[in-house]
């Protein structure tokens, strides 16, 4: 296995515990798992292509989809 998909793996393990932590701990761990993932998915996809690419992708949404959800809603103007 090659040293991004190690990465990538660490990654998503370090964000399953993230997600155990009690919801007022979660945000500092989670922030620096944000920032990490853009360098990340970039290596992978110098290293492997848009496939393992679009696969990290969904680890991150998975991962930060409440967020996601509350954004999009902001933007499209449904956000109470």
């Amino acid at each position: 296995m090659s040293l991004a998909l190690i990465l990538a793996s660490f990654w998503i393990v370090a964000s399953a515990f993230t997600a155990m932590l009690p919801y007022r701990m979660q945000f500092p761990p989670g922030i620096a798992l944000l920032v990490l993932s853009v360098p990340l998915l970039i290596f992978i996809g110098i290293s492997h292509g848009f496939i393992w690419v679009a696969l990290f992708l969904f680890a991150i949404g998975s991962m930060f989809r409440n967020p996601l959800i509350y954004f999009v809603k902001r933007l499209t103007g449904r956000a109470a």
